[in-house]
């Protein structure tokens, strides 16, 4: 198989995540399944590389603050923010991507469709600014409202 064809290694790494936080769903009880997945999400976050804890921290916390509704959950290994379910956004380490910078990004649950026909659905996340933390505040508050 040529390099170009199938799933890179952080692909195959993400695909395997995801089928072993499906796998955990199903074996947890009704009432604790929330309090698991937030304890799931941080400790994802406690493990990542410096630079990319503290941006996943700040934006957990602005997350949750600006959009209680969301119920932190693991999304392809990576910390994700979902409603009745279903992933409304998350976070990629650019870390753990070997990319030169995380994402903070919108899957199509999101309410941010505009009248003009175009919106953002994802951000590249080197560092948080207040101007930064603002625009994520208000774009989960609109995601969600």
């Amino acid at each position: 198989m040529s390099p170009n064809t199938g799933f890179s290694e952080q692909e195959r790494a993400a695909i395997k995540a995801r089928a072993a936080e499906l796998k955990k769903e199903t074996t947890r009880g009704r009432g604790s399944k929330a309090a698991s997945e937030e304890l799931d999400v941080l400790s994802k976050i406690a493990d990542m590389e410096a630079s990319d804890r503290a941006l996943a921290e700040r934006i957990h916390a602005v997350v949750t603050t600006n959009a209680p509704e969301l119920a932190p959950k693991l999304w392809y290994g990576q910390p994700a923010y979902a409603r009745k379910g279903k992933v409304v956004c998350f976070f990629r380490s650019g870390q753990a991507d070997k990319e030169r910078y995380s994402t903070f990004g919108f899957t199509t649950e999101a309410g941010l469709d505009d009248d003009s026909g175009l919106w953002p659905t994802s951000f590249a996340v080197s560092e948080l600014s207040e101007k930064a933390e603002a625009t994520i505040a208000a774009l989960v508050k609109k995601a969600v409202g």
